[in-house]
């Protein structure tokens, strides 16, 4: 369940995340959270939350090295990320987590074998230190391998359990008006486990706010982040993707390498909930502002064969800010030139998995491994879902990574160049 920690001064036993974050030196009740029943005299300190950041299957790695990179101790499930923070770390997560998919706050855990148990282990959960009286919670469920197995009655006991112990903590009866800040809840039954989590993002993290437009398969972006961070490329060596679709490999790539937060320039439902401060929201995105490197230099392209992919790309880099950076031309990959080394080729190039399509996929594929043998110093990484993409390509991958796009298993194929030194 979320828990606190705090430094104090004075003898403080519990506190809640509605007072704003600070303590009263008094001793706060279920039936009045944040409020005082004594001295009026505050202390500055700090809630620590267990939180976790969800990730497609395959991306728990990625996502766990940028959870460290923050400075929080990432502790790896399947699909699960978890690790600790204070509000502070609630928006610095959400604003620098570029493969993660949503940032939730851990609310409550515990056995469930039947629906009374789910209601009592709900009710116990102190729901009055996250949600005001007026707070619209919808509630979302899942299960798994439980007993419970109807989402649709754990759905209905947990909304249930919720409004009885708000109503008891604020002094209400009956219906709440759910009129104020909306706070998403979701049950989660995995092997008669329940787990109960507030979503601290609203729209998923992919949702940077630069797609203005879009494929029939788009690549989402933090697949794409994902692909461009296990190349482990760097802004001083050239980008290539040669099937850009609507750019957001390249895009994705050009934010990595100017060092932005993914996250800067859209909003997040915690951002409305009275008890996260504003102050550190726009502390977290000055910083953001701060450490962004707009004036390096970057060689990033990319090439499809479709003209009017070209225009959706440029258009999808233009709104991201990369209109003068990014270089975008209907070409067909295996025209590709270069006169740089140590270059990084990165692409999700199509499967063929429409009828009459293989055959054609399929030589493009084998004109590309062509043409890449002259450029010996490029690595080259290719998502795939073709189990004969090394034949085709005519090279054996020096690694290979199970990848989900979206619900299509994929391989990550890296082909890894031979470094040039000067």
């Amino acid at each position: 369940m979320a828990y606190r920690m705090a430094t104090v001064y004075l003898h403080v036993t519990k506190r809640s995340p509605m007072t704003g974050g600070r303590f009263f030196c008094t001793i706060h009740t279920a039936n009045s959270p944040g409020k005082s029943t004594g001295g009026e005299e505050w202390y500055d300190t700090m809630t620590t939350f267990k939180l976790v950041a969800t990730a497609a299957m395959g991306l728990e790695k990625p996502v766990a090295d940028e959870v460290r990179a923050l400075g929080y101790e990432p502790n790896v499930e399947n699909g699960k990320i978890y690790f600790e923070g204070d509000e502070t770390a609630i928006a610095r997560t959400n604003l620098w987590l570029r493969v993660a998919d949503r940032v939730k706050i851990v609310a409550g855990e515990f056995k469930a074998y039947t629906f009374d148990d789910l209601f009592e282990g709900v009710k116990s959960i102190p729901w009055e230190d996250y949600l005001p009286a007026d707070a619209e919670f919808p509630v979302s469920g899942k299960s798994v391998k439980s007993q419970l197995g109807s989402v649709r009655d754990c759905q209905a006991i947990t909304k249930k359990a919720i409004v009885e112990r708000l109503n008891g903590a604020y002094g209400r009866r009956g219906i709440l008006p759910e009129t104020g800040a909306l706070f998403k809840i979701e049950v989660s039954m995995l092997k008669d486990v329940a787990t109960l989590t507030i979503d601290t993002s609203g729209a998923g993290l992919h949702k940077r706010g630069y797609r203005v437009g879009q494929g029939d398969a788009p690549l989402k972006e933090t697949l794409a982040a994902a692909l461009v961070q296990l190349t482990r490329w760097s802004p001083d060596r050239p980008f290539h993707d040669p099937f850009c679709g609507s750019g957001t490999l390249a895009i994705e790539a050009a934010m990595i390498g100017q060092n932005l937060a993914p996250g800067y320039n859209r909003e997040f439902v915690s951002e409305q909930w009275p008890w996260m401060s504003a102050s550190a929201w726009e502390d977290v995105r000055a910083h953001a502002d701060s450490v962004a490197d707009y004036d390096v230099e970057l060689d990033i392209t990319g090439t499809d064969i479709d003209h009017r992919m070209i225009k959706i790309a440029e258009d999808n880099a233009a709104e991201a800010g990369f209109a003068d950076l990014i270089r975008f031309k209907q070409m067909q990959a295996a025209d590709f030139t270069s006169n740089k080394e140590n270059g990084v080729m990165a692409s999700n190039p199509p499967y063929g998995e429409r009828i009459g399509e293989v055959e054609e996929v399929e030589q493009v594929i084998r004109g590309l491994g062509q043409v890449m043998k002259q450029y010996p110093t490029w690595s080259v990484y290719m998502l795939s879902s073709m189990e004969n993409f090394e034949e085709l390509y005519g090279r054996q991958a020096t690694k290979k990574r199970k990848l989900f796009n979206g619900f299509i298993r994929t391989d990550y194929y890296q082909f890894w160049g031979q470094k040039k030194r000067d």
